[in-house]
C-alpha cells in the first residue's frame, strides 16, 4: 500500500517548496514531483504546509490516578490534533513510574491507547518525594526516556547531585522543574500580577536559585541537565553563561510564556494560572530573544489538563496549569510567524528538529527518505477559531479559547497512518 501526499508546501532540508511525498510500509520512500501516480491513495495537500511531525518533550496525561482530567488516549488524541507525532509523558501520576513494575504498567497503556509515539519519563526519586533515589539502571533498561520529578523541584542538593551522578553514568538526562520551595512563599502569580490582584507572589528567585544550584551540579557530574519551562530572564542569563562554559545544559520554553505576561492578568482568572507563573513583559520579551539567540533550545507545551470544576475557582485556589497540545502551533504561528518575528523554518526547528536532536531521538524531527512518515499538515492561509468543542483533550483549561488563528491542523500522520483529520 502506497500513499502520496501531493502538491504540498514541504519543509525539506530547511526550505519550503512544492513537493510530493510517497509513503510505503510506514516509511517515506520518495520525495519529489508527480509521485501521486505511483500511489494507491492520495492526500491532496494543495495550498497546505507539510512539516515533520511536531515533538513535545513535556506533556501530562494524568493516567493512572487522575483519569477525570485526562487519559493517555485523550491526551495523545489532543497531541495528534495539534500536529504532534512524538510526545514525552511526565511521571507525576499515581502510582508514579518509580519502579520497573509501575513503569511497565504505564508503558502498556501508552502502547495500547496512544495514537502518537509516547516516550515515558521515569521519576528521579521514589514517589517523587525527596529522598530515596530510583533504580536508574533498571528503569533505563525498562525503556525510560529520561528522569524527572516534574511538578516538584528536588529540594535536597545531595539528592540531585547523586541523581546526576547516576544518570551521567548511564548517559541519561535529568529533566527538572526548577523550584526552591522555600523561596516560593506560598505565592501563585508573578510579582507584577500578584501586586495588581493583591495576592501572594512567587518570586523569580524560586526558579533561578535552583537552576543555578543544578547547573553547578551538572558541571560537576557531566550529566545532560534540562530545565523545564523557563520563565525568568534571570534564569536565562545563567543558562547562557553555563552554555558558554561548556556545561551540558538545555532548556525549553512554553507557548504561554512566549505569548502572555503578567500584563495580561487583570482579573481573577484561573485560566492564567500556571507554574511557573507568567512573569513581567520584560521576561516575556527575554524568552523570545532567548529562542532567537539559541539560549533556549526548544518549545514544549507543558500540556496540563484539569477538570472544569477544578479550574472554576479563584486563581488563589485553582490548580496550576493549562492545556497546550491543541493550540501551540496555531497560536505561535499566528503571533510570531505571521508578524515576522520568527520564520516558519525556525518555529518548526524549535518544535520538532531541536527537541529530537537535543534528546538524541532516532529518526525523528525531519522529513527524510527512509525515515518514518511522521508528518503534520497545516492550513496557514485560512483563519479559524479555537473552540472548546473541537478539543480532543478532556481539559478545556485554555486561555486561548476564542482566539482567531492561522495554522489549523488538517492531517497528522504517524508511521504513515492518518491519526487526525480535520472535519
Amino acid at each position: 500500500m502506497k500513499t502520496a501526499i501531493k502538491n504540498g508546501q514541504v519543509l525539506y532540508k530547511g526550505k519550503v517548496s512544492k513537493r510530493d511525498i510517497l509513503i510505503e510500509d510506514n516509511l517515506i520512500v520518495e520525495i519529489g514531483k508527480n509521485l501521486s501516480k505511483k500511489a494507491d491513495e492520495v492526500i491532496d495537500a494543495t495550498g497546505l504546509f507539510v512539516a515533520p511531525g511536531l515533538v513535545d518533550v513535556h506533556v501530562h496525561y494524568r493516567e493512572p490516578g487522575q483519569t477525570d482530567k485526562e487519559t493517555i488516549k485523550t491526551g495523545s488524541k489532543a497531541a495528534a490534533h495539534g500536529g504532534f507525532t512524538t510526545v514525552c509523558a511526565m511521571p507525576n501520576v499515581t502510582p508514579a513510574p518509580d519502579t520497573v513494575a509501575h513503569f511497565n504498567d504505564i508503558q502498556k497503556i501508552n502502547k495500547k491507547d496512544g495514537v502518537v509515539h509516547i516516550k515515558q519519563y521515569a521519576t528521579i526519586t521514589s514517589g517523587r518525594t525527596d529522598g530515596k533515589l530510583v533504580n536508574f539502571k533498571a528503569l533505563k533498561k525498562a525503556g525510560a526516556f529520561a528522569f524527572s520529578n516534574d511538578g516538584s523541584g528536588i529540594q535536597g542538593s545531595n539528592t540531585m547531585y547523586e541523581a546526576m551522578q547516576q544518570a551521567a553514568e548511564l548517559d541519561m538526562a535529568i529533566v527538572e522543574h526548577v523550584q526552591d520551595d522555600a523561596l516560593t512563599y506560598g505565592g501563585v502569580l508573578g510579582e507584577d500580577a500578584a501586586k495588581k490582584l493583591n495576592i501572594k507572589a512567587m518570586p523569580w528567585v524560586s526558579e533561578t536559585a535552583q537552576a543555578a544550584r543544578d547547573i553547578i551540579l551538572a558541571q560537576a557530574t557531566g550529566v545532560h541537565y534540562h530545565i523545564c519551562h523557563v520563565s525568568s530572564r534571570h534564569t536565562l542569563a545563567i543558562v547562557k553563561a553555563a552554555k558558554k562554559a561548556g556545561i551540558h545544559v538545555t532548556c525549553e520554553v512554553s507557548p504561554h510564556h512566549l505569548i502572555l505576561s503578567g500584563d495580561d492578568i487583570n482579573e481573577d482568572n484561573s485560566m492564567l494560572k500556571m507554574n511557573p507563573p507568567l512573569r513581567s513583559e520584560k521576561d516575556r520579551q527575554a524568552l523570545v530573544k532567548g529562542l532567537l539567540n539559541g539560549t533556549i533550545d526548544m518549545i514544549a507545551t507543558d500540556h496540563a489538563p484539569h477538570t472544569d470544576k477544578e479550574k472554576d475557582q479563584s486563581i488563589k485556589t485553582a490548580p496550576f496549569g493549562i492545556t497546550g497540545s491543541e493550540t501551540a502551533f496555531s497560536m505561535l504561528y499566528t503571533k510570531f510567524v505571521k508578524t515576522g518575528i520568527f520564520t516558519l523554518p525556525q518555529l518548526i526547528k524549535w518544535m520538532s528538529k531541536n527537541p529530537a536532536k537535543k534528546f538524541d531521538m532516532k529518526k525523528v524531527g525531519k522529513i527524510k527518505v527512509g525515515w518514518p512518515a511522521d508528518l503534520a499538515i497545516f492550513d496557514l492561509k485560512n483563519q479559524s477559531t479555537i473552540e472548546k468543542k473541537d478539543f480532543a483533550s478532556k481539559g478545556n483549561n485554555s486561555p486561548f479559547i476564542g482566539q482567531k488563528v492561522y495554522g489549523k491542523t488538517m492531517y497528522t500522520l504517524v508511521d504513515g497512518k492518518v491519526v487526525y483529520q480535520a472535519k
